[in-house]
């Protein structure tokens, strides 16, 4: 048990009442079926939850939190349980996936590396006025994790997910986030860790297994309006439950002219799936998959607390480019063993691997860029055209790195770092060699040699102004040289 866990026991517990397990969930989730209910109008989703099951080898299970049998499913899979994970969503059907989200019944937020200080903090914030500095909305409840803290803002009203609203929720966690975690203030960790409205957490009543200490609740204020969140964000990250869609104001004859292909896909052939964008198409090379290993390469800058993000965005990845769903998972192995020399206070799990490839599904298609960034504090350089064609802008860049190279400037982006070219030295030296070992004989950092693992420098380079091109002699010009050099 740690001290900031001891010292923030004694703080919540000196104040705040402390709920049970069982009662925290039976408050959080008030309205789930009975055992034998079966509405097939989606009219009365359920919580679900993970639990490891220890007579099936550790296995983790799903099992839906039924309401006659709570009391007893509670003492049988949650209560001390070492790896037992709910969401503040419930669902129609039996997944907890995302596209099977209902509604919301709580907004949580994960906080990590909170000792005392920092509780204090958070505390000189919670409930002060909106328009002030890092002023936090009062959550309902407070839950001791272990190295951190769960804060839960549980709805007074469950929020309906439409899909606009899931997006908007999304903005709104992102922004509080932001505003909560603050290094040296609320965290002792200076990565902000951004998370889904789905992502699963800790359950009350069960054991943290690194530290061997009970995920403790304190009820710290009431339930909440989302009027009372929305007060707390930027205006545009709030959430307008009364706009759940965006319906189109043009007609359907102007639909047809300004969007033919639409037209005749959705109108007249009745597909109404989204649409996929055609990357593999647009790609210039022989590799259809190249923004997909393109993100395999940014494995090298992933830091503490974005390890797990870094493999959901690799299935989406994945998924947008057609990826078979075999080939990710062996991608995703490789890149597990690598990700376990990022230094970070929670471990990494194989459930890890298996949670972030549900992420290979439709409903995470279209994430977009800033989504990716904020998940994984990887920052992706954007396509800046200005409005030309990529040929028109190819030129226009060549032209202007000419007349750079004719005035003696320095031309930049025309070679890669030294490190990437040490890197490929050295593997060329030792084709059976392991990262670690490079990283003992370079002594160049771990992240850089993840990086440039698999990326041989360009045989392009610019060498005063000028191009160079490395190229490797075939075979038959080399057995041309030999026999020269007998004669």
């Amino acid at each position: 048990m740690t001290v900031d866990y001891q010292e923030c026991y004694a703080y919540l517990s000196a104040q705040f009442p402390e709920v049970g397990g069982y009662e925290f969930y039976q408050e959080l989730f008030p309205d789930n079926e009975n055992t034998g209910e079966l509405h097939t109008d989606f009219s009365h989703p359920n919580a679900i939850y993970l639990y490891r099951d220890e007579s099936a080898d550790g296995r983790v299970r799903r099992r839906i939190m039924l309401k006659d049998t709570w009391k007893q499913d509670y003492m049988d899979y949650v209560e001390s349980n070492t790896l037992t994970l709910c969401s503040g969503l419930v669902y129609r059907k039996r997944a907890n996936k995302l596209k099977n989200a209902q509604r919301m019944n709580a907004l949580i937020f994960d906080l990590d590396g909170v000792g005392l200080s920092e509780l204090r903090n958070l505390f000189l914030r919670f409930g002060g006025e909106p328009e002030r500095v890092r002023r936090l909305p009062m959550p309902t409840f407070i839950i001791l994790s272990g190295t951190g803290l769960h804060v839960y803002y549980v709805f007074r009203d469950p929020i309906d997910l439409y899909p606009n609203i899931k997006v908007q929720l999304k903005s709104l966690k992102y922004d509080l986030t932001f505003r909560m975690w603050e290094y040296k203030a609320t965290s002792k960790l200076q990565a902000i860790q951004y998370q889904s409205i789905n992502q699963c957490f800790r359950m009350v009543g069960s054991i943290n297994d690194k530290h061997g200490t009970r995920l403790v609740a304190f009820r710290t204020g009431e339930r909440v309006t989302l009027e009372y969140l929305n007060a707390y964000a930027k205006p545009e990250n709030r959430v307008d439950i009364n706009k759940p869609f965006s319906p189109s104001k043009m007609t359907l004859e102007e639909a047809k002219e300004a969007y033919p292909e639409w037209y005749e896909r959705v109108i007249v052939k009745g597909d109404k799936r989204r649409k996929q964008w055609d990357i593999a198409g647009k790609v210039h090379g022989k590799d259809p998959y190249a923004l997909y290993h393109w993100w395999l390469k940014q494995i090298g800058s992933i830091k503490g607390g974005h390890r797990y993000f870094f493999l959901m965005c690799l299935a989406i990845y994945a998924y947008k480019c057609g990826v078979p769903k075999k080939q990710l998972w062996q991608d995703m192995q490789i890149a597990f063993a690598d990700l376990q020399m990022v230094k970070h206070e929670n471990a990494l799990t194989e459930e890890d691997i298996k949670s972030a490839l549900e992420a290979y599904d439709k409903e995470y298609y279209n994430f977009t860029i800033s989504d990716i960034e904020a998940l994984t504090d990887v920052r992706i350089e954007k396509n800046k055209r200005n409005g030309r064609k990529q040929e028109q802008h190819l030129q226009y860049a060549r032209g202007i790195r000419e007349i750079k190279a004719n005035l003696g400037e320095t031309v930049s982006g025309g070679g890669r770092p030294l490190a990437q070219k040490r890197v490929f030295e050295w593997r060329k030296q030792h084709p059976q060699g392991k990262k670690a070992d490079c990283h003992r004989d370079t002594g160049l950092d771990p992240k850089t040699i993840r990086k440039w693992w698999d990326s041989p420098p360009s045989s392009a380079q610019f060498v005063d102004g000028n191009i160079t091109v490395t190229i490797s002699p075939s075979q038959e010009i080399n057995d041309f040289i030999v026999e020269g050099l007998k004669k």
